[in-house]
């Protein structure tokens, strides 16, 4: 078969099951299947058999809604290349936000001892220790899966992070940045996501609440940054404000919407 029919069929098949992008989520999977860009499957000719085959298995995959980042096994965030699956969240543009802030935040401090709480696969934590060179950076987390994971990509990486297992507490020890991108989806709000996040991703990095003023609470630092659900924004900036924080400050992400809240004490 043509890779043109190949991949008007893949992606009539994912339109079929809902997928919101089919095009290019199977473009996606056959650039992965061949070792190729996307762009070069302009130019491929034709799809040998054993090919084809692995291509339909990850196909069936998406199909069912799996995250396409956990069928590819990794994921693109700001400079890394980071392994992903099950055990973490997708790793998102609204997150690379958040690091955008921690960065800024961080400028003119030569060291700074920085804690990213809820780790997860370490998007966050090994792009503030690859893009601050002289940043001090731990992470921590709750669940093992992600600490293993995290782990993974700090050795592919070759990024001095400190990871360790932990929560909220470990924010009280004393740095200069504490960031965190935490669960804060309600629990009754949770039928009403995608598949992909409702039925793949870790409930325990999803559902949450609270917990951005717990931590803010508990955060012995010299900066906060947290990101935030839709509408939340103003919510935990004036809990932020009650708690002690000056400079209270909300960023929004790349498609407006309020999604960083940070502050100083």
């Amino acid at each position: 078969m043509t890779t043109r029919a190949v991949l008007a069929g893949a992606a009539g098949q994912l339109a079929a099951r809902g997928v919101p992008t089919p095009e290019v989520d199977a473009e996606w999977l056959l650039a992965h299947v061949l070792g190729v860009s996307r762009s070069a499957l302009q130019i491929q000719n034709g799809i040998a058999p054993a090919a084809t085959a692995r291509f339909e298995a990850l196909v069936a995959r998406r199909a069912q809604r799996e995250p396409l980042a956990y069928v590819l096994g990794e994921w693109g965030f700001r400079r890394l290349n980071l392994k992903v699956d099950r055990r973490v969240l997708v790793p998102r543009p609204e997150t690379e936000v958040l690091v955008e802030r921690a960065l800024a935040l961080l400028r003119g401090i030569e060291q700074p001892r920085v804690l990213d709480v809820g780790v997860g696969s370490g998007a966050i934590a090994l792009s503030i220790a690859l893009e601050h060179a002289g940043a001090r950076v731990t992470g921590v987390d709750v669940s093992p899966g992600a600490l293993q994971l995290a782990r993974e990509n700090a050795a592919r990486s070759g990024l001095p992070v400190e990871l360790r297992e932990g929560g909220v507490e470990v924010a009280a020890e004393g740095w200069d940045l504490v960031v965190s991108n935490p669960p804060y989806v309600a629990a009754d709000e949770l039928a009403s996501l995608e598949p992909e996040v409702r039925d793949w991703e870790p409930r325990i990095a999803v559902v949450g609440e609270g917990l951005h003023e717990e931590l803010a609470r508990a955060a012995h630092t010299r900066w906060l940054a947290l990101e935030v659900g839709d509408r939340q924004a103003p919510a935990v900036a004036a809990a932020l404000t009650k708690l002690g924080y000056r400079e209270v400050r909300i960023t929004e992400d790349l498609a407006g919407r309020d999604r960083i809240v940070e502050g100083t004490r």
